[in-house]
């Protein structure tokens, strides 16, 4: 029979004692022990080696090296850029790989949960079907992340611009207000950078989006279209529209949480600089294969104008003023456009006791020449396909 299972150790040395007394044989001890001879000899035989008999304890099994086991390198590799990134082990992967070092998923999870700095699931579903535009700047998605409150009490609001296609950061400031007069510089430095985009995709929020001029356009809109820019409105009540940025700022609050910024607004826009290099350029975007954003993205060929040309609209076209009030007047009376287009000329095309009118490249409103109804043409676009 085995040692007995409680005192392991002192039955050993008792045994070992007995042994070296010399009063019985070998084999009449290892009986009255339980055990075999082979295994009576073996602790015979340490007990020699050992400074102390209490040493003979069990030796532990676990071999001298496991080549199984990463090597501290990679150990200490994969913690730094945890600690330094917040990611998990698909993106620390890829990581590792730029720096020609081999490491599988599991081992990095292993290690992660090994030193209890495992990522927080995240409560999201994945989306089941992407959808993206075929090249860059054919739409950017622009919004504002929810603010973060400043030690002072005041409040800082994150303005995003990502393009749709690579995903790319062009813009991530920090402002003190939901103003157009602090968007507008933004927007011309991104332009200045990057190019002039074709599309944009807003919501219905301020600054871009008005509820009280009868249409929606606002000036910084208008800002917009001297630039060549369509306007896109997400529609109603579908975030989804804009799930490319929104998910841009769920990663934005996580990054905030783990590096945690001082609460300044100087604070959070050094922190908002750093964070749009490492998603832009350091971190592996699952969407896109684990490339970054700036490997798919190409500056637009569109350049930025500082005074954009007057708008040519075709021969023989009805060209109105739009008068102060937001108005154009015709036969009968004024008839209302936009209070954002005041100073702009417009197009008018008539059909059918009706009249399309029309701002450089964009259709605007629809007046019934009848009854002097004027409706909306810009409308909330209902896709979520982006």
């Amino acid at each position: 029979m085995p040692w007995k299972e409680t005192g392991v150790t002192s039955e050993r040395i008792r045994f070992v004692v007995e042994a070296l007394k010399g009063d019985e044989s070998m084999s009449a001890v290892c009986r009255r022990f339980g055990i075999s001879r082979k295994t009576g000899y073996k602790w015979l035989a340490r007990s020699r080696q050992a400074a102390s008999l209490s040493d003979l304890g069990e030796v532990s099994r676990r071999p001298k090296r496991s080549p199984l086991q990463s090597s501290p390198k990679i150990e200490e590799r994969v913690l730094e850029l945890r600690a330094s990134h917040g990611w998990g082990s698909r993106k620390l992967q890829a990581l590792l790989a730029r720096e020609d070092l081999t490491v599988g998923r599991c081992t990095i999870d292993r290690i992660l949960d090994r030193h209890g700095v495992v990522r927080e699931r995240s409560g999201s579903r994945p989306a089941v079907t992407r959808f993206e535009r075929e090249r860059p700047n054919e739409l950017l998605q622009m919004d504002f992340k929810g603010q973060f409150q400043l030690a002072s009490g005041a409040w800082c609001y994150p303005l995003s611009l990502l393009d749709d296609h690579s995903r790319f950061a062009l813009a991530l400031s920090g402002l003190p207000s939901l103003h157009g007069a602090g968007v507008e510089p933004v927007l011309r430095a991104s332009f200045e950078r990057h190019g002039v985009p074709e599309s944009m995709l807003m919501d219905h929020g301020a600054p871009w989006w008005s509820g009280t001029n009868g249409h929606g356009l606002t000036e910084l809109g208008v800002f917009l279209i001297r630039q060549g820019v369509t306007l896109v409105y997400s529609g109603v009540g579908h975030p989804q529209t804009q799930g490319k940025v929104e998910r841009f700022h769920r990663t934005l609050a996580a990054w905030v949480r783990h590096h945690r910024p001082a609460r300044t607004l100087e604070g959070f826009q050094d922190a908002f600089v750093a964070f749009q290099e490492e998603y832009n350029s350091v971190r592996p975007h699952e969407a896109l294969g684990l490339q970054t954003p700036a490997q798919r993205y190409r500056h637009s060929l569109k350049t930025y104008q500082a005074q954009p040309p007057d708008w040519q609209y075709p021969p023989n076209s009805e060209v109105l003023p739009v008068a102060s009030n937001g108005c154009v007047y015709l036969a009968g009376g004024y008839r209302f456009i936009c209070e954002a287009l005041r100073g702009q000329t417009v197009r008018l095309e008539r059909f059918a006791n009706r009249a399309l009118v029309s701002y450089r490249h964009m259709l605007i409103r629809e007046l019934d020449l009848t009854t002097g109804a004027s409706h909306a043409v810009i409308r909330p676009h209902g896709s979520s396909g982006h």
